[in-house]
């Protein structure tokens, strides 16, 4: 195996970062890689998104490989806010932003791995697996740009995405499916003060199903929340609306379709007993996506990663990601580390060996 060339992964990686690449802001990056995916060789295609997930594209790309197999590699391209004008800078051999912003290596650490890992077995000539690339818009707050992918280019049986936490060798194999949950409870207003009989409180309501509701941690498989709780104008008033927001997650769709009913039911109950209304609005945001220890496209990335040095272990996680949305579209897809860590904070940060690692094992499963 080549030598991963350190400084021009980093050069990468900082080239990368250093484009505002918020969510549904992803064109100028897209731009980027294209280009980039087509100076390697790769046949290009920009796949279109609808105008609200993004003002990008989605990318898809194949290199044709001398090995009988193939894979998509996966990553995405946005970033969560603060993620404009990013400075990376180097101390130790630990990459983090000034601290005024995120860092941006959820997920662009993957993508300047992905694309090192290429870089060297074509400088050294190896045979490789056909590579399938596909890089989204718009996974941060909702895998939109994986729902929308166009899987009709995709022509390989398995994935894996760059795009998780933790020591290098760690494989999410299983991740919960969420529903998310929108109540608007509908009151009545009355002066607070002179006829608060008169009312009926939206809040009042609402807290006395929340009350009722089993939520935080269910079970090992399911968890539930409520996030974001909005109504009210004046002390003066019986409050006359409050909207609720709500999601549960599970490894378990039986499970998780279980805890969605018994909030919905909560939320109606509670509605009736005290004469308000409520309107409920319930989406499945993803599904849950579970791949057993022994499947084979498991054991190949794991034997990857102990040829390199690295601890393979499987996992389940309490998020979700592209992998979702691919596992549910037939695709079977699992989620690597990259050694990123402190994500969706101004103090993230990834070890530049953790990135060398990893495009270590993307050049080793690429080519054997």
């Amino acid at each position: 195996m080549t030598q991963i060339n350190r400084e021009r992964l980093v050069e990468h990686f900082f080239q990368l970062i250093k484009i505002d690449s918020e969510s549904r802001n992803e064109k100028q990056i897209g731009e980027t890689l294209a280009e980039q995916l087509g100076e390697l060789g790769f046949t290009v295609h920009k796949l279109p998104v609808p105008e609200e997930v993004s003002n990008g594209f989605n990318v898809y790309a194949r290199l044709e490989g001398e090995l009988p197999d193939s894979i998509v590699l996966s990553c995405h391209m946005d970033t969560v806010t603060p993620g404009i004008g990013i400075e990376p800078i180097i101390e130790d051999g630990i990459i983090r932003s000034k601290g005024n912003t995120i860092l941006g290596g959820d997920d662009k650490s993957g993508i300047a791995a992905i694309m090192e890992a290429v870089r060297c077995i074509q400088a050294s000539n190896q045979a490789h697996k056909t590579i399938e690339i596909a890089f989204t818009v718009h996974e941060e707050g909702g895998l939109f740009g994986s729902q929308h992918f166009d899987m009709s280019y995709i022509q390989s049986d398995k994935a894996i995405v760059l795009d998780t936490g933790g020591p290098i060798g760690t494989i999410v194999n299983a991740a919960p499916g969420q529903q998310k949950i929108v109540a608007n409870f509908i009151g009545r207003p009355a002066h607070a003060g002179l006829a608060p009989e008169e009312g009926i409180s939206a809040i009042q309501v609402a807290a006395d199903a929340i009350t009722q509701m089993k939520l935080l941690r269910i079970d090992h498989e399911t968890t539930a929340n409520i996030g974001i709780v909005e109504g009210g104008n004046a002390t003066n008033i019986v409050m006359p609306n409050l909207k609720v927001v709500a999601e549960a997650r599970s490894l378990n769709d039986d499970k998780l379709s279980q805890q969605v009913a018994h909030m919905i039911e909560t939320f109606e109950a509670a509605a009736e007993k005290h004469g308000a209304q409520v309107e409920i609005e319930s989406t499945r945001a993803y599904n849950a996506f579970v791949i057993a220890d022994d499947h084979p496209h498991i054991e190949a990335v794991k034997a990857s990663f102990a040829a390199i040095g690295a601890q393979p272990y499987t996992k389940g996680t309490g998020g979700g990601s592209d992998a979702n949305n691919f596992n549910a579209k037939g695709l079977t897809t699992v989620n690597i580390s990259t050694g990123m860590s402190k994500v969706h904070t101004t103090e993230e940060f990834i070890a530049i060996d953790d990135m060398v690692k990893v495009t270590e094992f993307v050049q080793h499963y690429l080519t054997h």
